[in-house]
């Protein structure tokens, strides 16, 4: 069995006297996909926010390779291997496509050919994106801005990269070609911690999934597992008996 790459142990968080996080347990193993199902307000993005150090767990521990990483900062998190590709992309739209992709290498210290290796599998992962390299990356369609929120996080090389919301806004043939970009990476060596809404597209690119609701995991299992639980088929997956 592959080690534990990313850890929730017993974490609870709030947002002044709103409790969000309620004893949370996730591992996730090096190179899997793992997702985070569930409502609107059930947790999902407090989630990532705390694994980021964009807040603190009131108690419990997140750990990163076995190593608390809660109560650090979000600089030093991302320079120990987690990137994010955040809810709605939130590019810097008036600076080009590749000024968005070079921020995120900016904590490596790399010398240019590695960055160029790096910006070139981007390029193979997303053609458009070489296109474009030059235009301002506000000025992109929104499938266009995805591809470039997922290479800027790839430029970090991370360990783990967060995904919140990848679906979101975005027509249903993108969502799909989306989703088979993720499977792409992970076959690349990088493990997907991945949020959404849309259970049955996670779940089909799933190995594992956890179902947050109103801040407490209320399910976990195999992707597989998950597909065929009743209670999970009628609260996430739209059947009925």
């Amino acid at each position: 069995m592959s080690a534990v790459v990313l850890e929730f142990r017993k974490v609870n968080a709030h947002y002044g006297p709103v409790h969000v996080l309620k004893d949370v347990d996730i591992e996730i193993r090096r190179g899997e996909i793992v997702c985070l199902l569930g409502g609107n307000a059930s947790g999902k993005t407090t989630t990532l926010k705390t694994v980021l150090g964009m807040l603190e767990p009131s108690s419990g521990e997140v750990l990163l390779d076995g190593e608390v990483i809660s109560g650090l900062g979000t600089t030093e998190i991302v320079s120990r291997g987690v990137s994010m590709v955040p809810e709605n992309r939130r590019l810097f739209k008036r600076m080009t496509v590749k000024e968005n992709l070079e921020i995120g290498a900016y904590l490596r210290d790399d010398d240019d050919a590695d960055l160029a290796s790096d910006m070139e599998r981007i390029f193979d992962l997303f053609p458009r994106v070489k296109e474009r390299l030059d235009q301002k990356a506000g000025t992109l369609s929104g499938g266009e801005q995805q591809m470039v929120a997922v290479g800027r996080a790839l430029m970090a090389r991370p360990k783990v990269l967060l995904m919140d919301e990848p679906s979101m806004g975005l027509a249903p043939v993108l969502v799909a070609q989306n989703f088979e970009i993720i499977e792409t990476i992970n076959e690349a060596g990088t493990t997907v911690f991945v949020v959404e809404q849309n259970a049955n597209m996670a779940l089909s690119i799933a190995d594992r999934g956890y179902v947050l609701q109103t801040g407490q995991i209320v399910l976990s299992d195999t992707a597989a597992g998950l597909m065929a639980n009743p209670q999970m088929r009628q609260a996430y997956l739209g059947e009925v008996d």
